[in-house]
């Protein structure tokens, strides 16, 4: 891969009719990660209760981890000199640069995802980087979903709603 490839990020949102399922299907997406088949940079996962009562979890970018980690080694340093600015300065300097590595999911359109989930439902959000998609498409395959939105190309995205087809659909 070039350094152009490894920049690529891939975002894939998807939506499952059980409310565990999206929390199932990224423990896979993780075991994947920890092989090393993936790279993941941010990812959430929406649940929709019965009751209508809307659950998130978020996990922090690696961006916003790498700008956490340079924020608390600036602060620290600043703090010797300067105790106030320099706790201050370094969550001011780890959030921006946090940003700028990595910008991570779109809020807003998480947001939509919540309000059109049906009740029990949930989806997953994975944005990953430099990735293959043909590892995220494959751990996909057992489990039954609707894509929502890709950025990966027209044929790649077909190979996943392949893949998140539902078995159901098979004659008995």
């Amino acid at each position: 891969m070039t350094q152009l490839e490894t920049a690529v990020s891939t975002l894939v949102a998807i939506t499952f009719p059980g409310p565990d399922t999206a929390a199932q299907a990224l423990g896979t997406i993780r075991s994947l990660e920890h092989e090393g088949g993936i790279k993941l940079e941010d990812t959430a996962v929406v649940t929709k209760a019965t009751d209508g009562k809307i659950h998130v979890q978020n996990e922090a970018s690696s961006g916003t981890e790498t700008g956490a980690a340079v924020g608390a080694v600036l602060g620290s340093l600043l703090f010797v000199v300067f105790p106030i600015a320099g706790l201050v300065g370094g969550a001011i300097a780890g959030g921006l640069i946090g940003r700028s590595v990595a910008p991570g999911l779109d809020g807003k359109f998480v947001k939509e995802v919540e309000d059109q989930l049906p009740a029990g439902g949930s989806a997953l959000f994975v944005l990953t980087q430099g990735t293959d998609p043909g590892h995220l498409i494959a751990a996909m395959r057992k489990y039954e979903g609707t894509v929502l939105q890709t950025s990966l190309d027209d044929e790649e995205e077909q190979a996943l709603r392949n893949a998140l087809k539902k078995s159901a659909a098979k004659p008995s």
